[in-house]
């Protein structure tokens, strides 16, 4: 059983005008096998709660903390939160060129394992997940995310999280971009994935389309920089049908 506790997170981003105040206490435990859904409108910082975790040297955090089984996040460098079982999906992943699939995700796998898997097994291993999500097995030799669809990079993503097997899965807008049968293809990756694993998931959404196909434990509702509301999949069926307006009123 792991275990992500946010304690009165709050975190601020340099601008022009100055350090500007994007969390402003948030306060959420995700536990090995529960999934949640973060939603709330554009700018209530779902987002900046997501590559704060992950490290993104863009954001400041000025209180509170973040502990994966009692350990000190923020304390960890990027790579070594990913090692310790954090795994983020981009909103828009990032092309690498020069690197090809196939050695991104060997890469990622040795260090996460601690040594390089077996070429025999790896490869069964990689063909296997690509085939569940219906990814042409020639994309292996081609360079990270160069030339990919926004739905191939999507389900890149979810192959990673296939291969990587994370404690906590923070996935940022994985809809986003996505047409029917891209999103239909990544949720049942995402199900399948936590079907076979104890993983706990973070997912962040706008909308409730996502929600059909992956079914949460608990909703939040972000607002100004916190969480102004929470309860289950209901929650997520009112905000369908009645919006964010009440949060936003100011």
């Amino acid at each position: 059983m792991s275990v992500l506790e946010i304690k009165n997170l709050q975190v601020s981003v340099d601008t022009e005008n100055g350090a500007r105040e994007i969390l402003r206490g948030v306060d959420l435990t995700i536990r090995s096998g529960e999934t949640h859904a973060i939603m709330g409108p554009n700018g209530s910082g779902k987002s900046t709660l997501a590559y704060s975790i992950a490290g993104h040297p863009k954001y400041s955090i000025t209180g509170g903390s973040v502990t994966l089984d009692g350990v000190d996040v923020l304390e960890m460098s990027v790579d070594e939160r990913a090692r310790a079982g954090l795994f983020l999906a981009m909103q828009y992943p990032v092309e690498v060129p020069g690197v090809s699939v196939s050695n991104f995700l060997r890469s990622a796998a040795t260090a996460i394992r601690g040594e390089a898997p077996k070429v025999r097994t790896w490869v069964g291993e990689v063909k296997d997940a690509m085939s569940s999500l219906g990814m042409d097995p020639t994309f292996s030799e081609r360079n990270v995310n160069e030339g990919f669809s926004g739905g191939e990079k999507k389900r890149h993503e979810i192959l990673q999280m296939e291969l990587l097997k994370p404690k906590i899965a923070i996935l940022d807008e994985t809809d986003s971009g996505l047409d029917v049968d891209a999103l239909r293809i990544v949720s049942e990756g995402v199900n399948r994935i936590k079907a076979k694993s104890d993983v706990g998931i973070m997912l962040i959404t706008h909308y409730t389309r996502i929600l059909r196909y992956i079914k949460p434990d608990f909703v939040h509702v972000f607002a100004g920089g916190k969480i102004v509301e929470q309860g289950g999949a209901e929650l997520a069926d009112r905000l369908e049908s009645e919006g964010y307006a009440e949060y936003t009123r100011s």
